[in-house]
């Protein structure tokens, strides 16, 4: 791991290099006639180790580089990358991005973010904690993982554990003199495991994935919890076609907030392919719910001081008193729609649900009798008309209190009905996303099944 070590300690002296080669870069593109150029550089560098029934599977170092460039020829735009960093290969793919500049049709929205919108402030946000795990410790750590879990009785196989340390240094430079740099960490474990009784096998999963990897969950807690979910699952039955109140578990839930950003994406309305084409400043949840973006969360899975085009991010509402107050949009997005980029070019930072204050069990009881869902399958989704079909698994409940395990059923309704009969949110928030939730109960979906 000497390597990657050495990424931690010269991380600062990888940055000011890679913003040096951007620098230069956008100069000579200048001197080739751009009249504008954008450059993003970055190394990645990780460790992945599998393990399975209690053998090492894969073992994988990993060591990227990649750099792409813009140059805009007035409002005739070219693009090139490379993951090789020699000034050769430099060089040609600043040729080839003139080149393709030089043959496009003008498009008028083309062209780098305004310069005044360019980030100023560079907070520390604590994104950097590398960790200084070797692959004989990774290996350990995925052994113990999976031996927590296969040690409950009823676990028949496992699918294995693993274990991920990643940390990625990037910077994005263009010509309005903007430079910015980011350094950031990323580390997984996970395991999956079977159960199999007189009924069948089932299979279930657990992760958590953090930017330090003091803040990881223990090993044992890991396979408790990956154990617990896959024996819940047996004995699984099917329901019975029917309209009824869905729970959806946390790490379900961020889906459908997901569903929401998709709708609101500029992307989506400019091609007019959003059932929430037109709907700023209207009412689209109940008027008790609230969802924030906050980009400069410590630690934050989504956070950054600027998006994809140096545009400087700011905390700003999404949905306040159930009403969206805005659309989520980097810059070329905005100037086809005659507005303002967001600052979200490159998607969207640390978005909030303000929680409510039922824990998970009190999301079940406020449930009473209904279905709880904990996955879900397939891509039945669409952007332009809000209907929403998906394969589904979970629990039915009665009464506040699990029932049973169920499974190959279909969920089905409108995203428009959907938000709008949002019943409550959980305080039981998944940390483990840019997308904050807790567990969402909406009044009435479709159930089918036998």
């Amino acid at each position: 791991m000497s390597d990657l070590a050495s990424t931690q300690d010269r991380s600062h002296q990888e940055l000011d290099r890679l913003a040096e080669l951007a620098e230069e870069v956008i100069r000579r593109a200048r001197a080739a006639g751009a009249s504008q150029a954008e450059v993003s550089a970055s190394i990645d560098t990780g460790l992945s180790v599998n393990v399975r029934l209690g053998e090492v599977e894969t073992v994988e170092h990993s060591r990227d580089r990649g750099f792409g460039l813009t140059v805009y020829f007035g409002q005739r735009k070219g693009s090139a990358s490379t993951a090789d960093l020699n000034p050769d290969s430099i060089q040609a793919t600043l040729d080839q991005a003139c080149a393709i500049a030089r043959f496009t049709e003008e498009d008028p929205a083309a062209g780098l973010a305004d310069a005044e919108r360019m980030a100023t402030a560079f907070p520390e946000l604590d994104l950097w904690h590398p960790w200084q795990i070797d692959t004989t410790q990774a290996i350990a750590l995925g052994l113990e993982i999976e031996d927590a879990g296969r040690a409950h009785a009823g676990i028949s196989n496992s699918d294995g554990a693993g274990v991920q340390m990643g940390q990625g240094l990037s910077v994005y430079a263009n010509s309005h003199g903007f430079v910015g740099r980011e350094r950031a960490t990323r580390h997984s474990l996970s395991l999956a495991l079977i159960a199999e009784d007189e009924n069948g096998m089932q299979r279930d999963y657990w992760y958590d994935t953090v930017r330090s990897a003091n803040d990881f969950i223990s090993a044992r807690s890991l396979g408790d919890k990956a154990a617990e979910r896959t024996l819940s699952r047996l004995r699984s039955q099917r329901l019975s076609t029917r309209q009824c109140p869905v729970l959806f578990a946390p790490e379900i839930a961020r889906g459908l907030i997901g569903h929401l950003v998709s709708a609101v994406s500029g992307g989506s309305l400019y091609r007019r392919a959003s059932f929430l084409l037109d709907h700023a400043g209207k009412q689209i949840m109940p008027a008790w719910l609230n969802i924030m973006e906050q980009p400069l969360l410590p630690r934050g899975h989504g956070s950054a001081s600027f998006d994809a085009e140096g545009v400087a991010t700011r905390a700003s509402a999404l949905i306040e008193g159930g009403v969206l107050q805005r659309y989520v949009m980097g810059s070329y997005s905005a100037r086809k729609l005659g507005l303002s980029s967001t600052g979200n070019a490159g998607g969207i930072h640390n978005l909030v649900v303000a929680p409510g204050q039922d824990d998970f069990a009190g999301m079940l009881k406020r449930l009473g009798t209904g279905l709880l869902v904990t996955e879900v399958m397939g891509q039945g989704v669409s952007t332009m008309t809000g209907d929403y079909s998906r394969g589904a698994a979970g629990f039915w409940v009665e009464n506040g209190q699990i029932a049973y395990p169920v499974e190959e059923i279909t969920i089905a309704a409108n995203l428009r009905d959907m938000f709008a009969g949002i019943v409550a949110v959980g305080a039981d928030v998944d940390p483990r996303s840019h997308i904050l939730t807790g567990s969402i109960l909406l009044e009435r979906m479709t159930v089918a099944g036998e």
